[in-house]
């Protein structure tokens, strides 16, 4: 079954102006939706890496959910959990400057409460026979004490992906239970309630070392945009790891890209620093394009052989 990712999916409502971005004026350029939502790109990039992972997940009615799933099968990603709600899928809606930055976003989100029914009917076959599990830690509280409970259960780690901190910042006690927390740099000052903004990887390394011992995190990884990403592992090493140089078009599920490939490394027996490696060619690979996920790869590029069961 491979990873298990449990969360999301939206329609991702994309505007890019032809030149130079005018916050407050009329700005000519192009408009396109792509499917996203930051679990249904982590699920794509597992998927893209040849892992077969396993979604877990609520859509609508919609023709844009029998697109998504249509895609996902592609991919090699099992749909068999998924269920359709009449409020399933989300919408975000986002301006991109010409540098490929956002610069405003209105997101709805969905309801994902029939996860519950799925885990009551299904939870136990998933939880045995995944490799590890993946949940958005901004998800309905009861949600994900169901989740982890069926993960402590079956002695699976759980790799927790932040959609929203203002809403993490309130599963403290769920975060503490995570194999790995991922998150920005603006993330981490609003988790710990400091600035990090004019802290270089080196200064902030050693910081987010403390802060994980102290919050009695298992490991931590904070991603720093073109400066790359610092980690820390409770009581042991803590480092940092550059980013790819590369030619910025669109930012959109970088962030999700890198996740998934920390979460792969580290499921399939990487440190947390090579799990970052992973993630870094991942990330650096979705900036390039217009695309909210990765290409496709081999395990083998990643040295990561015979990890699929």
């Amino acid at each position: 079954m491979g990873i298990v990712v449990f969360g999301a999916s939206f329609v991702d409502i994309k505007g890019y102006p032809f030149g130079k971005y005018v916050a407050d004026g009329r700005n000519a350029g192009t408009v396109v939706e792509v499917q996203g939502g930051v679990s249904r790109n982590a699920v794509e990039d597992i998927a893209n890496v040849e892992l077969k992972p396993t979604y877990v997940s609520v859509l609508d009615h919609s023709s844009a959910s029998d697109e998504i799933i249509a895609k996902l099968k592609r991919h090699k990603v099992n749909t068999d959990y998924i269920r359709r709600g009449d409020d399933g899928l989300g919408k975000w809606l986002a301006i991109f400057n010409e540098e490929g930055d956002v610069v405003g976003s209105i997101s709805q989100r969905p309801n994902l409460s029939d996860i519950s029914i799925t885990l009551k009917e299904h939870g136990d076959e998933i939880f045995s026979a995944c490799d590890s599990v993946v949940v958005e830690i901004d998800m309905d509280a009861d949600l994900l004490k169901e989740i982890f409970a069926l993960a402590k259960k079956y002695d699976k780690k759980v790799y927790a992906l932040v959609s929203n901190m203002s809403i993490a910042m309130e599963r403290r006690d769920l975060m503490m239970c995570t194999d790995c927390v991922v998150c920005n740099q603006e993330e981490a000052g609003l988790l710990f309630s400091e600035d990090y903004s004019g802290l270089s990887p080196e200064e902030l390394a050693p910081v987010i070392s403390r802060k994980v011992q102290q919050a009695g995190y298992v490991q931590m990884v904070v991603t720093m945009g073109s400066q790359g990403a610092v980690y820390a592992c409770h009581g042991r090493e803590y480092g940092v790891v550059p980013a790819q140089r590369t030619a910025v078009v669109d930012t959109t599920g970088c962030g999700d890209a890198f996740f998934a490939g920390v979460t792969i490394g580290l499921t399939y027996g990487k440190t947390l620093a090579e799990a970052c490696r992973i993630g870094t060619r991942l990330a650096s690979s979705v900036i390039a394009t217009t695309e909210n996920v990765c290409p496709r790869f081999q395990p083998s590029e990643f040295n990561l052989f015979n990890c699929v069961k």
